[in-house]
């Protein structure tokens, strides 16, 4: 049968395959926030657009008691398979209680993209409240189908990249190695501005705050913390002379995050901005309505002085403000009453990443969050000490073409 543009059918361009990687699979998960999008199209504000790739496979490390993942995959003809190798090859293990001689020599790289889903599951804590996902674990897994098929193909890593650094740097010195199209982090950088807030490229930035929440389920600053510090490192690295790292981090809590803003540490009026256009949030002053906020301190190496604020039982949402060019801009980043909104824009720049094999925006913005995340939950740790970091001198410039997200859109 002939196509509608007059050719052979078989000369269609071949849909890329994708393999999804994930730690647990229940309706609100991550998985089922991201994956399920793979397969059932992403909603956006101007309607549901089709996914251009296929989800083929998936991987799960646990089944949780309310697991959709089963049913989602059996709905959409997909395998789930019994490990990360055989749901990269496509190859399932034989029925032997070991994987056979013929498993492994048939077992080639057999996917053209993978979604890394490390978020949510039964895993433990650490002395430092850090959840201990298995993300490198993954990683290190699927390169080494990479490695030893001799061919990569473009990963997309949910959140940050791992709970310390050590393992984030792996990820990423890894990925270089094996010429890993790799992008990573948080659904805030794409989410709707209100209003449309971007910096030029080589704005001059003095001050910058972003604020932002803890759910009430979450407990410590490791997952939300990671949100709200992709806020607002997606916004500053567009500054004068692009990133150049960070120098040293400090946490506080409680009462000593409203002294260090009596004390100037961080910026009342830049603090007050952003929460102005963040919603939903109570009515109120902040000291009134959060009990036990935090404070993130980043002293960046070129001098930017940087601050997050945590105020839950204040806010349900995430906003950014700065002193640029001389001016105080701010913007609200709300996800609004659809959670799955964030999401679909998300999966939309990695489905990007998978068709063109060139990542949406730098790694390397995530590799630097998830740096000061761990020294910031050490600090934490460590009675709220004044942590250096000479190692996170990550510099790198901002990608020149936007990612895509919604734009001047009213909610």
């Amino acid at each position: 049968m002939g196509s509608r543009s007059g050719g052979p059918a078989s000369n269609m361009p071949e849909r890329k395959k994708i393999a999804a990687i994930v730690t647990t699979y229940f309706q609100g998960s991550h998985a089922d926030l991201i994956a399920s999008k793979f397969l059932e199209g992403f909603p956006t504000v101007n309607g549901l657009i089709s996914p251009s790739v296929d989800l083929v496979s998936i991987y799960m490390d646990q089944v949780h008691g309310a697991d959709v993942g089963m049913a989602a995959a059996q709905a959409h003809g997909i395998t789930v398979y019994p490990s990360i190798r055989s749901a990269l090859t496509l190859v399932p293990p034989s029925q032997a209680h070991w994987p056979t001689a013929a498993d492994w020599q048939d077992g080639g790289l057999a996917v053209d993209g993978i979604l890394l889903i490390g978020e949510h599951g039964d895993y433990a804590r650490n002395e430092k409240e850090q959840r201990l996902y298995p993300r490198r674990h993954f990683f290190e897994q699927i390169c080494g189908v990479f490695a030893s098929s001799d061919r990569s193909v473009p990963v997309f890593n949910d959140k940050h990249l791992a709970f310390n650094w050590r393992d984030a740097m792996w990820m990423y010195t890894r990925a270089q190695e094996l010429g890993v199209p790799f992008m990573a982090g948080s659904s805030l950088p794409v989410v709707e501005r209100s209003p449309e807030l971007e910096h030029e490229i080589g704005a001059t930035i003095t001050d910058a705050v972003s604020v932002g929440y803890i759910n009430s389920y979450v407990t410590g600053l490791d997952s939300y913390g990671s949100h709200a510090l992709e806020t607002l490192q997606c916004m500053i690295e567009r500054r004068s002379g692009g990133e150049t790292g960070i120098a040293a981090v400090q946490c506080l809590e409680g009462d000593a995050v409203w002294a260090a803003g009596r004390s100037d540490v961080w910026s009342r009026e830049l603090a007050e901005a952003a929460v102005d256009r963040v919603q939903p949030k109570a009515a109120g002053h902040m000291e009134d309505n959060c009990t036990n906020p935090a404070a993130f301190l980043l002293d960046y190496s070129d001098g930017l002085r940087a601050t997050v604020l945590l105020l839950p039982g204040h806010l349900r949402g995430f906003g950014y403000a700065a002193r640029a060019n001389e001016a105080i801009v701010s913007t609200g980043l709300n996800p609004g009453a659809d959670r799955h909104q964030p999401f679909s824009y998300l999966g939309l720049n990695v489905q990007e990443m998978f068709l063109t094999g060139e990542p949406q925006y730098p790694v390397e913005r995530t590799l630097l969050v998830t740096g000061a995340l761990e020294a910031l939950m050490e600090s934490r740790h460590s009675d709220h000490a004044r942590i250096e970091t000479p190692h996170l001198n990550i510099t790198y410039s901002p990608f020149r073409m936007d990612p895509i997200r919604p734009r001047n859109h009213k909610m």
